[in-house]
């Protein structure tokens, strides 16, 4: 965004929380009970992380506010593959390693709690991330988005947060007690898909208020293209597991390797709660 000569960029804030997240993942990465912790999730962490940065500082905002095709990227990489990223890099798995029995049973009772429970089944996440969509392009939230910094950055948090849950309920591998099951899951990952499809399209032929009608089809095509190759990975991942769940084995779907039932029950161990932790 343009700031006059002088003026202090409060977007630049948003390095603080980002650079903690960053710090705290690095070092649980890196302590003696995340031992043997794959490096690659710390890179898929911090790429994810910085993608999301790239949304709210940067040049990417100044284009996205002039260039529609820009904004449905920034869109994109804030909405889907951001979550995605972060999503496969596991941060609740590796935050239960870590931490004290004590913050270990509160989260673990966090994670059993009815709003986590709410917040985590698909169709819940799948209308955040779809509705939040829709409001945003069809509604005067997309004009304020474009004269008012802190609209924006509140519907860029939205799309990171909408995006992480949606990601999450259907292909998370973190600790959670109330996973549905994969028909559920796949069904409303087609759902979804269909529905980015249909905001993409109905953008291409209708465009938001202001934007031209060219910028509007250029800016669709982005959202239905790049969208859909980040839909794609997700599906492939689901059938993934899918196909490993099902695949015949010496142990029963879902078992958990031995080395992570041992970390997981000592993250846990005492608690009384029984919550199941998904394997690599």
């Amino acid at each position: 965004m343009h700031h006059s000569a002088g003026e202090f960029p409060a977007e630049v804030l948003f390095l603080v929380p980002a650079l903690a997240a960053a710090a705290a993942y690095m070092a649980g990465a890196r302590s003696d009970r995340a031992a043997g912790w794959p490096v690659h999730r710390t890179a898929v962490f911090l790429l994810g992380l910085a993608l999301a940065l790239l949304t709210v500082l940067g040049p990417l905002p100044a284009l996205a506010h002039t260039d529609f095709a820009w904004l449905a990227l920034s869109h994109v990489a804030a909405g889907m593959l951001a979550p995605l990223l972060l999503v496969l890099s596991r941060p609740v798995t590796l935050a239960l390693r870590v931490m004290d029995k004590m913050p270990a049973r509160r989260t673990v009772r966090l994670l059993r709690s009815t709003p986590a429970r709410f917040l985590s089944h698909p169709l819940t996440a799948a209308v955040l991330n779809v509705g939040g969509m829709f409001l945003m392009f069809r509604t005067p939230l997309f004009e304020a988005m474009s004269t008012l910094p802190p609209v924006h950055w509140l519907v860029t948090f939205h799309l990171v947060a909408a995006g992480y849950l949606w990601t999450a309920a259907l292909i998370g591998r973190d600790p959670n007690p109330h996973r549905a099951g994969l028909r559920l899951r796949a069904a409303v990952l087609v759902a979804t898909a269909a529905a980015h499809n249909i905001l993409a399209k109905s953008l291409y032929a209708d465009p938001p208020a202001g934007v031209p009608a060219a910028a509007a089809e250029s800016g669709a095509v982005v959202m239905y293209y790049a969208g859909g190759a980040v839909e794609i990975a997700v599906m492939l991942i689901l059938c993934l597991q899918w196909y490993r769940r099902s695949a015949p084995g010496p142990s029963s779907p879902g078992a958990v390797p031995a080395p992570d039932r041992q970390k997981a029950r000592s993250a846990v161990g005492g608690t009384g709660l029984r919550l199941r932790i998904t394997g690599n």
